[in-house]
């Protein structure tokens, strides 16, 4: 077991529920959070493959806590575990061909997407339906089309955070 201190806040899954989604400010705060624990992650050669709201904890003063570290790797290289949420998994997680680093920011891109949107842009009831969509996605990259609510300022990034080889993708 691991016991850390209570978390009041509750999961930021919870606050998105309720909001819907967010508006960019409140957005912009909590994923400039989340960047901030993979920067220091991955300097640590630890990749993480589960980032979704479930394991965000919100503290009462408002910062995040990520949890859940069951999937996180310690890898200088590439790993090849078909692992995570299947509508945050990358492209390379579900095609089992290898990954690194990477497939965090992916996720990270996911994260972001639900935020601003109020939902996931891959959906489907089951992993196939999911990598079909994203299968889809791949093909029509970098014309792709975005909710008509999103802020236009998230749409560069975000198609740089999904592409669809993230490895390729270098958050600096």
């Amino acid at each position: 077991y691991m016991l850390m201190e209570p978390v009041l806040g509750g999961e930021l899954y919870r606050h998105l529920v309720k909001t819907g989604k967010f508006a960019p400010g409140p957005a912009q705060f909590y994923l400039a959070q989340v960047c901030l624990v993979f920067e220091h992650l991955h300097s640590k050669n630890v990749i993480y493959r589960d980032l979704k709201p479930e394991n965000i904890l919100i503290t009462q003063d408002g910062y995040l806590k990520v949890v859940d570290f069951g999937l996180a790797k310690q890898c200088e290289g590439r790993t090849y575990t078909l692992c995570g949420t299947p509508a945050y998994a990358s492209p390379e997680v579900y095609q089992v061909v290898g990954h690194d680093k990477g497939v965090d920011w992916w996720t990270f891109g996911i994260l972001m997407h639900e935020l601003l949107a109020g939902y996931t842009p891959f959906v489907g009831n089951e992993p196939n339906q999911i990598f079909g969509e994203i299968t889809r996605y791949s093909k029509h990259y970098p014309n792709v089309l975005f909710p008509s609510h999103f802020p236009q300022e998230g749409k560069d990034l975000l198609k740089e955070l999904l592409h669809p080889k993230p490895s390729l993708v270098s958050v600096q």
